[in-house]
């Protein structure tokens, strides 16, 4: 999700992550790095225990216009069990190299996961708070296999960062196109850098909120019988290379959960790609 510095208009501070950790803006890995991500989603429901969901990401800048990602997702339910859910695939790609006012990101993304998931990284559909109250020792059983597209439209305007994610889901037996959708809005505290290296000093500091939901499916397109959510965030980027995110998530209706806790820490490795290109060249000398 780092900006990729090659592309013309980008500027240092705009390389720095956003706190948004459902919505997605323009900005893709620097090319030949890797940042390697956990994610942590705590919840609470009515009907049913509270949990603790995680994931892992692993995320490539493969070039300047495409960025590739895997995920690895679970979750503990309080009081029943901890049970792994799934791997995601996900790719992004920017079609036009230089900035502009809107900037289009082309996203799909492939999930193999079971129903116990309770990451909840996007909302579609008619997801609600009571699919989370079925138990992981029968919710695990369903596997289910879906293909994931999202067009991405993020603006940056006098420091701030405005993006709009559409969302069309397909699960790939015979159920129809599911909908949703998310916002964000972003600003770092500080628009110009200080004179000298600092962990604390505002420029670091991206605060935003963010808005997501579902909005039906094919047969029923529309806001009845969703959940939706808003999340205000803060993001914490330190020169050494890691970002820190934490988002207090409310649910805005009766069908969504009524509080979550997000948090994140990630590490951004440059160069990654050329340490293993050397490595490989050097086994073969």
């Amino acid at each position: 999700m780092s900006s990729c510095l090659s592309l013309a208009g980008f500027s240092p501070l705009a390389a720095q992550e956003n706190p948004y950790i459902v919505a997605y803006d323009h900005n893709l890995e620097e090319p030949g790095s890797l940042e390697v991500e956990y994610f942590s989603t705590f919840g609470t429901q009515r009907g049913g225990p509270g949990f603790h969901a995680f994931w892992a990401e692993f995320e490539y800048g493969a070039t300047a216009w495409w960025t590739t990602e895997f995920y690895l997702d679970a979750q503990s339910t309080f009081g029943e069990s901890t049970v792994f859910t799934g791997f995601r695939w996900e790719n992004r790609v920017r079609p036009l190299k230089r900035e502009h006012f809107i900037n289009p990101v082309l996203y799909m993304e492939f999930e193999n996961k079971n129903e116990a998931d309770k990451i909840l990284k996007e909302i579609e559909g008619h997801d609600v708070e009571a699919d989370q109250a079925v138990p992981n020792s029968i919710a695990r059983q369903q596997v289910t296999r879906e293909i994931e597209l999202k067009l991405i439209l993020s603006s940056n305007y006098k420091g701030w960062n405005f993006t709009e994610n559409t969302i069309a889901a397909k699960n790939l037996s015979n159920h129809p196109w599911e909908f949703g959708y998310g916002l964000g809005a972003s600003r770092p505290l500080a628009l110009k850098g200080a004179a000298h290296r600092c962990n604390f000093c505002l420029q670091h500091f991206i605060a935003g909120v963010e808005m997501y939901g579902g909005l039906g499916d094919r047969w029923s397109f529309g806001l009845h019988d969703t959940s939706h959510y808003l999340a205000p965030g803060l993001a914490w980027n330190l020169p050494s290379g890691w970002t820190f995110r934490l988002a207090p998530t409310f649910g805005l209706n009766g069908n969504s959960h009524q509080f979550l806790l997000r948090w994140g820490v990630s590490y951004e490795i440059s160069g990654f790609g050329r340490m293993v290109e050397s490595m490989f060249k050097g086994q073969e000398r």
